[in-house]
């Protein structure tokens, strides 16, 4: 292994190193000292790779943003594949694949809201639509479920909305370890979040009539 090589395979442990540290316990509960006993190198080992923590932390959410931009990444091949907006269940299952995979990366953007006030997410949220607009674009997935859409839907929102609806359900349950979340196992929840996605929470017209015979018959006894 020459020197580059080793100079690369440093560098790879001490990101892994903390990446596992600070997802864990946090950008303040973990030291440049800890990070570099935890990859096996020294001190002066991580700051010639990095400047300091701060280069390190923002080093690791640029993976992730890396990744989700990527057509590798589990809720984009669902998106290219078509499963919006019909397969809403196969999209809900790419996404607890996307959180499942890089679970340590999506708990550092709750370090950077807890710890930084969102500093570093800031930049990448706001510029999210434009992202999606770019993916869908590129896929050329817009077409195929525009027209399957309601006319008064934004494309681009609904694909948002259904996108951080999913992706946040997964949040929650992987990363803060809470099952059942919505009362019910995550199968039912996810159907009934799918449905009403799918046709709204309001009743439409074309079931007021049902309704009102329903509401008569049960006054009626």
């Amino acid at each position: 292994m020459d020197q580059e090589e080793k100079s690369e395979r440093s560098r790879v442990l001490i990101l892994e190193a903390a990446l596992d540290l600070i997802s864990r316990q946090g950008y303040r509960g973990t030291s440049i000292r800890d990070i570099s006993k935890a990859a096996g190198v020294s001190t002066g080992s991580v700051y010639h790779h990095f400047n300091d923590k701060e280069e390190l932390f923002d080093t690791l959410l640029s993976q992730y943003w890396s990744a989700i931009e990527s057509p590798d990444f589990p809720f984009n091949r669902a998106l290219a594949n078509g499963a919006f907006p019909d397969r809403l269940e196969e999209l809900a299952a790419a996404a607890e694949a996307s959180v499942r995979l890089w679970q340590r990366h999506v708990a550092l953007i709750y370090v950077d809201v807890v710890e930084m006030q969102g500093t570093h997410i800031q930049r990448f949220y706001s510029s999210m639509a434009g992202r999606f607009d770019a993916f869908i674009r590129r896929y050329r997935v817009k077409d195929d479920f525009e027209a399957r859409l309601a006319p008064e839907v934004e494309p681009l929102s609904a694909v948002m909305l259904a996108s951080r609806i999913f992706l946040q359900y997964y949040a929650v349950e992987l990363l803060f370890r809470v099952p059942d979340q919505f009362g019910k196992p995550s199968k039912d929840a996810i159907r009934d979040i799918a449905e009403i996605l799918r046709r709204g929470m309001l009743r439409s017209p074309a079931d007021e009539p049902a309704a009102a015979t329903t509401l008569k018959d049960h006054r009626s006894r």
